[in-house]
């Protein structure tokens, strides 16, 4: 097995997986839990035109994600990442998606377009990608909350100030100091 950039599902998993860890995200806050209980609910969800594209002090851009509702913060909560020079630019491959996807506006962010019709991603969907890339590759086992573990020690280890990671995170108890 191997993702196929150019695929819609391949896509949609790994534009979903490259926002989620540069954003310090878990894999549940951009992934849909299953497609009867998104078409139950869809209005927590991100949708496309929670994404917009904005300039830090410096003009540089930066990737924002609204969330119109979180567990911990039932009014909504913002996520952001900025792009990178590098191979895995979360805005490089979340541009892909949507070219090849096209989701509308009020879609899901990251719809997909299935050959029965439009899909929004599922966690489950992006796990067993996870897994079959996992046991092909003998690599070692990753999870949901492993994104955001991962994308927290990636930062730590590039230099970033513990309380820049904590703020990106959106961490506001000290569990982690």
């Amino acid at each position: 097995m191997y993702l196929d950039l150019n695929h819609p599902h391949d896509a949609a998993i790994y534009a979903c997986i490259m926002v989620t860890f540069y954003s310090i995200s878990r894999l549940g806050e951009f992934t849909v839990p299953s497609l009867l209980k998104f078409n139950d609910t869809p209005t927590p969800y991100i949708k496309h035109s929670h994404f917009t594209v904005k300039a830090d002090t410096k003009g540089l851009p930066i990737l924002s994600f609204h969330f119109p509702f979180m567990k911990c913060c039932p009014e909504g909560e913002d996520m952001h990442c900025a792009p990178l020079d590098h191979l895995t630019d979360p805005a490089t491959w979340l541009n892909n998606h949507l070219h090849i996807n096209y989701p509308a506006q009020e879609d899901h962010l990251f719809t997909w377009r299935h050959p029965k019709g439009l899909h929004p991603l599922t966690k489950t969907k992006v796990t067993k990608c996870l897994n079959e890339l996992v046991t092909q590759y003998n690599l070692p086992n990753i999870k949901g909350h492993s994104f955001h573990i991962g994308a927290t020690l990636h930062y730590l280890l590039l230099g970033t100030p513990f309380n820049i990671v904590k703020m990106i995170g959106r961490w506001s108890g000290e569990s982690f100091t």
